[in-house]
């Protein structure tokens, strides 16, 4: 263990943000008597990311440069039998390179949130909720046992809920914040699961336990089955995995928790939160390595969630809502990505990702103050010329979204196509085409949302909702409704342009370390017998300038410089195009087919929703009222009173009625008696 990591370091990297989260949060609000102004509550929570920031770099620096590790126990809770549970740090490169990511893209939010929500009145709050997720997801992620991992994870589903309903007046905000928590239930029900047979057959929570005791359990079956117990686990975890990083059929509340502020869709939605999910599974390789079963079943669910989350991206104007589709779309990416055991590629995805999202995101935002609250793009259009700063940024995020050569999206991405056609699993057939489709849906509309923002005909004017209050409701950041968009002030634009310079350079840096170097020695476990891509991968890509000529002449560039310029045709040269492919769509019911996202919804409102409110009334009516009210509770009273009303016929009170009962009580014994002797 370096000297370099001590435990009083890494320990003011999480509470940092938690000591501002708890005095903004406390002393900023009602609840403390506002003592704090916003100022002050703004200050202490951007003090304590910066403080775990600068910690968490020098982390890294003394991991990735100088080899330190650290892995030890901070407290420990409780013992049960010989299982402990207990609070420990478990620092390495992917650690290090989480918590870099998490704190430097919070430091950004937080930076930006004083310019988007400014006049906002729950100011203090806001900044105490994000700090609070800072904190939750680096416990997450710094965490060396599987408990405080799962702390962690419900944690950040507390802090989502909160942020998504965080205009809880409003009717579509704490619907939204319901079905996530919802939603992340079902999922977390899987996790616990997973967690509960590793503590059952291993008798430990910790990582390093956990993995030297998986080849005494690898033949192991789930009792009364011919299931690996393996198997059974690890697609488990994934569930958890599946709610968390929104994978379908459990993706169905992330593009509904866009009802949260901005600034939160680029933390929780975009950046950190979703990612937590292919964080976990990579963490846990050493088991995903043993169960092909497991990889095929990641394999298809990310194919899925890839290809049919980003066609939906299509058909939607609100400018927040085809980012979080292509959100939906990249996870799936880095799930299949996971899935063909390419764990250091899809961590390098979700990295690169990071970076570009959140800054798409931001970007989004500072559109929507530029518009004064407009968030539909069919109002948009020549927005370049008035705000050039969101617009250079925005386009250098579109286009690492896209996979561009030479941006850092392009690096992750085109090696998440060449592992999967490198695989050798029998999923593989469809992921590749999902992966190579996607390519040209994924530039398709997010080209459109750039081009009918920044580009085209000015037709802000002709919003019917333009010289009103936005209708999503308490989003005014008092910037006023005059006719002309603006550019956002520089604590909006300063993040874009922070968060702009890795999207376009952070791939070429981390390209050859992160996937064929040594920074995941020790940290990811591949049978390379097995599964053979990352091999594979490593005899094709010799650096990142090669890597990046080489991919002028691939298919993934030329499908999505087709997206590009199929976007173009379609929105600036002939929109009639897409206005009659619309009208074609609704006449043969795709659109409706689309507009209802696949009948997700319906089913989880129509069926479980419904399903569960009938069995509910059943339970009431059959359950609690016929069973407990009418027949143990009412029932045993109804008898004791008729037991009691026979009974109290022999309880007169008249001695000559007792005397009676005593005379034929005699007369009866020495009936029964003399009867016994004959």
């Amino acid at each position: 263990m370096s000297q370099t990591l001590s435990a009083s370091m890494l320990l003011a990297v999480p509470l940092a943000p938690l000591a501002g989260s708890v005095l903004a949060g406390i002393f900023g609000t009602a609840f403390g008597g506002n003592k704090f102004g916003r100022g002050v509550s703004h200050s202490l929570t951007i003090l304590g990311v910066v403080v775990s920031f600068i910690l968490s770099a020098l982390t890294f620096q003394a991991v990735v440069f100088e080899g330190a590790t650290f892995n030890a126990t901070i407290y420990e809770w409780m013992t049960v039998g010989s299982l402990k549970m207990e609070i420990g740090f478990l620092i390495d490169s992917i650690t290090a390179m989480m918590m870099c990511v998490v704190t430097f893209v919070s430091l950004m939010v937080h930076i930006y949130t004083m310019g988007y929500m400014e006049e906002d009145d729950g100011y203090n709050r806001f900044f105490s909720y994000i700090s609070l997720f800072t904190f939750s997801m680096l416990m997450l992620v710094m965490s060396n046992n599987l408990l405080q991992l799962f702390f962690g994870w419900e944690a950040v589903g507390l802090v989502s809920y909160l942020l998504i309903g965080f205009y809880y007046k409003k009717p579509s905000a704490t619907f939204a914040n319901m079905k996530a928590f919802l939603v992340n239930r079902v999922g977390d029900f899987g996790f616990i699961l997973g967690i509960g047979l590793i503590a059952a057959y291993t008798g430990t929570l910790n990582y390093s336990e956990i993995f030297a005791k998986l080849p005494e359990i690898q033949a192991t079956t789930l009792p009364g089955t011919d299931w690996l117990l393996v198997t059974v686990t690890a697609i488990c975890l994934f569930i958890g995995a599946m709610g968390k990083s929104a994978q379908f059929p459990l993706h169905a509340w992330l593009p509904d928790s866009m009802e949260g502020p901005t600034p939160i869709s680029a933390l929780i939605h975009a950046a950190t939160m979703v990612t937590a999910g292919i964080f976990m599974v990579s963490r846990m390789s050493p088991l995903y390595e043993l169960s092909d079963v497991a990889l095929n079943f990641i394999l298809v669910i990310g194919s899925i969630t890839a290809l049919f989350m980003g066609i939906l991206g299509i058909i939607q104007n609100d400018i927040k809502r085809v980012i979080a589709y292509s959100t939906l779309s990249q996870l799936g990416y880095m799930t299949i990505a996971l899935g063909v055991s390419a764990y250091s590629v899809a961590t390098f995805h979700l990295m690169t990702h990071a970076f570009f999202k959140a800054l798409l995101f931001l970007g989004a935002g500072s559109v929507i103050m530029g518009m004064h609250h407009n968030q539909d793009i069919r109002w948009m259009g020549g927005v370049r010329k008035y705000m050039p700063i969101t617009w250079i940024t925005f386009l250098l995020g579109n286009l690492a979204l896209i996979g561009t050569p030479f941006f850092s999206g392009f690096y992750s991405k085109d090696a998440i196509i060449e592992a999967v056609h490198a695989s050798n699993l029998p999923a593989s057939g469809f992921a590749n085409f999902a992966v190579l489709a996607g390519v040209f849906i994924t530039a398709f509309y997010s080209f459109r949302l750039y081009f009918l923002v920044f580009h085209g005909k000015e037709r802000y004017d002709q919003n019917p909702d333009a010289h009103h209050d936005d209708h999503h409701g308490h989003d005014d950041h008092g910037h006023g409704h005059d006719a002309k968009p603006h550019e956002s002030p520089w604590v909006v634009t300063a993040p874009l342009v922070l968060l702009a310079i890795p999207s376009v350079v952070i791939g070429a840096i981390a390209l050859m370390p992160m996937l064929f170097g040594d920074f995941f020695n020790g940290v990811i476990f591949i049978d390379h017998a097995k599964h053979g891509a990352m091999t594979e991968l490593a005899e094709k890509i010799h650096g990142w300038l090669p890597m990046a000529l080489h991919g002028f002449q691939t298919a993934p560039f030329w499908l999505a410089l087709a997206g590009v310029v199929v976007s173009y045709v379609f929105y600036m040269v002939k929109p009639q195009i897409p206005a009659a492919i619309m009208a074609f769509s609704k006449k043969i019911g795709l659109y409706q087919v689309l507009e209802g996202k696949y009948g997700v919804d319906w089913v989880y409102e129509n069926i479980f929703a419904r399903g569960s409110r009938v069995l509910g009334t059943v339970f009431w009516k059959a359950g609690d009222q016929a069973v407990i009210d009418g027949l143990v509770v009412n029932g045993s009273w109804k008898l004791v009173g008729k037991i009691a009303s026979v009974i109290r016929w022999f309880q007169s009170g008249y001695i000559y009625h007792y005397a009676l009962v005593m005379i034929l009580g005699i007369f009866l014994l020495m009936t029964y008696f003399v009867w016994l002797n004959k």
